[in-house]
């Protein structure tokens, strides 16, 4: 009653781990796939990255604000730690690049991969993430160059901080076989004592359940114009804001923030869809867009 397809990836449920949650280890990435359809891995570059300094990351009362800076190791260290991973549900390797060359050249250290998401909406990198992905001819470009490469599906992951139509759009036009919607939007935080930005890079990236109306109407409106799949990503923490999000046309949805409150969160979650599929007696893809009829 749960499963659905994206892409030709037969996800047990429609919940996948997001980019950046637990997404480094092989380990954490088994434990979430116990229970989600499928997880994403923390987005990785052809070189390492050290990211931003401590602190790095604040919980509000809505969410987390996070500035890490995409710390993480090079593809080649990073592909040899995936090759652990027991495949209990499909893995999408998420990759973060400065050009269209860099972004193609990634998918070679990644064979064990299902899938690729490509970084086009990280808030607080310089000259990668919602800096490229702000540009619809780039996006296109950068899409299409790594649907050259690779035969595995590509997820374009876009920011409700753009135009997202005219962004879904350039990349459906490049070959993209999904979109996922949306990355951490900008934010910031000051702490009263010391009259100072807590977060060492000033600003990061706002996620949790204060952000899940905008995620919504950006999977809304790339229903209404897109022919691809779309997975919605933004504030989901119950059973209910997962049937609105395939109500408003999600085929799947991307889980993060609420993984710091419990790793069981995803089980809980799939319990409760399992209760509400028996009381309605439909699937859930049989729900995905009904609420634009």
């Amino acid at each position: 009653m749960l499963e659905v397809e994206l892409c030709n990836l037969k996800l047990k449920n429609p919940m996948v781990l997001a980019s950046g949650i637990l997404g480094s280890k092989s380990s954490s990435l088994y434990r979430m796939a116990e229970d989600a359809g499928a997880v994403v891995t923390k987005s990785v570059g052809l070189h390492a990255r050290e990211g931003y300094r401590n602190p790095t990351v604040i919980n509000y009362a809505h969410g987390l604000i996070n500035a890490v800076g995409l710390a993480s190791p090079n593809a080649e260290s990073f592909a040899r730690e995936l090759e652990k991973y027991v495949k209990i549900a499909p893995l999408i390797v998420s990759l973060y690049a400065f050009s269209a060359e860099e972004f193609a050249e990634l998918t070679k250290f990644f064979p064990m991969a299902d899938a690729f998401e490509l970084n086009l909406s990280c808030p607080h990198i310089k000259k990668a993430g919602l800096e490229i992905g702000s540009d619809a001819e780039l996006v296109k470009e950068i899409v299409s160059m790594v649907k050259s490469k690779t035969k595995k599906p590509v997820f374009a992951k876009i920011s409700a901080m753009t135009n997202v139509v005219e962004i879904g759009k350039a990349a459906e036009e490049g070959k993209a076989d999904a979109i996922v919607v949306t990355n951490t939007l900008k934010g910031m935080a000051i702490d009263i004592m010391s009259r100072k930005p807590i977060l060492s890079n000033i600003s990061g990236g706002v996620s949790g359940e204060a952000i899940k109306p905008i995620a919504l109407k950006c999977v809304w409106d790339l229903y209404e114009e897109l022919s691809i799949p779309i997975v919605g990503v933004g504030g989901i923490t119950t059973w209910k804001d997962i049937v609105e999000f395939m109500l408003a046309g999600a085929t799947a949805v991307q889980i993060g923030s609420a993984i710091f409150y419990s790793s069981r969160y995803f089980y809980s979650l799939k319990e409760s869809l399992i209760a509400y599929t028996r009381w309605t007696k439909e699937k859930l893809s049989d729900l995905i867009g009904k609420a634009h009829n």
